[in-house]
């Protein structure tokens, strides 16, 4: 296998045998969970990709153009992303200074020659979000709106899967009142990315500016989420309510920084806002088929 050096140059030319007048897309978070989907089914569609990653021992077997670069490296940065012309950006991983790194990188793509970011944003990014991790979402929105270069924000809800991890546990608890969250799962997002970036690649430009608000096909509130999983899987599951002070005090023994207790807690407080109980058909639009529901996915993975 062939791969580029430390500076994300390649050491053979990629996708060789290809016609190189197709866009070079570059493929960050290729070896998390939606990015290596998206990454693994570009690259069964025949597109000319560089997988953009912080760990080159963690990228797939069948990878012949890959970059390492850290998000707040700028130097790393635009070694990386030079010749790429459609960029899919998932965003950082959590951290405190996580929009000063997504700032950094934008101002490097742009630099860099990028012509297109596809971003993987929140459903309802605002700077007064009730989630506070959404916060950041909107300021990113922004920088990329001011970086001129072309755009598309997918604004994905909260994971089913993640609703399903908290509901196998046999217990949901937080401060998440009766609201109900339009949840989608991954699988579903990564289609989603897939389908944008396919048609981005192709020259079509109905995505261009665009933002996709990505959702399942019901919105559920947390006691929902814990009596399907106990229909569907036969395992006890309750939704046991907090109040804030309960949820902050519960958590308080992880030591964690008090940002992301924050950002912990009010994951379960945008749900009692009612934030996130949109629900939208952008999945099907952009895929051609019907979004997951949380029974689906509990079903696939009791397969």
């Amino acid at each position: 296998m062939s791969a580029a050096d430390t500076t994300g140059h390649p050491a053979a030319p990629s996708g060789a045998g290809r016609p190189q007048s197709r866009p070079l897309i570059g493929v960050t978070g290729a070896t998390g969970k939606v990015g290596g989907m998206v990454a693994q089914s570009l690259h069964r569609d025949g597109q000319r990709l560089r997988l953009l990653v912080r760990d080159r021992g963690r990228a797939p077997q069948w990878a012949d153009d890959v970059a390492v670069m850290t998000y707040g490296d700028r130097r790393a940065c635009l070694d990386a992303l030079e010749g790429v012309d459609l960029l899919l950006m998932v965003s950082a991983a959590e951290s405190a200074d996580r929009l000063s790194q997504h700032r950094t990188f934008i101002a490097a793509a742009a630099a860099a020659g990028v012509r297109h970011v596809v971003y993987t944003s929140f459903l309802g990014a605002s700077p007064e979000a009730t989630f506070t991790l959404s916060r950041t979402h909107w300021h990113t929105e922004q920088a990329l709106r001011d970086s001129g270069m072309a755009f598309t924000f997918l604004r994905d809800s909260f994971y089913t899967d993640f609703l399903a991890e908290l509901a196998l546990s046999g217990v949901i608890a937080g401060p998440g009142g009766q609201g109900r969250v339009g949840a989608v799962t991954r699988a579903d997002v990564a289609a989603s990315l897939s389908a944008v970036l396919t048609d981005l690649a192709a020259g079509r430009t109905q995505h261009t500016g665009a933002t996709y608000n990505l959702t399942g096909p019901q919105a559920l509130s947390l006691a929902d989420v814990a009596r399907t999983t106990a229909e569907v899987t036969g395992r006890p599951c309750v939704y046991r309510e907090e109040t804030v002070e309960e949820a902050y005090a519960a958590r308080a023994h992880y030591g964690a920084p008090h940002w992301q207790v924050e950002a912990w807690v009010t994951t379960y407080t945008a749900i009692a806002a009612g934030e996130l109980e949109l629900l939208t058909d952008d999945v099907e639009r952009l895929t051609g088929r019907a979004p997951m529901s949380l029974a689906d996915l509990l079903r696939s993975l009791e397969a």
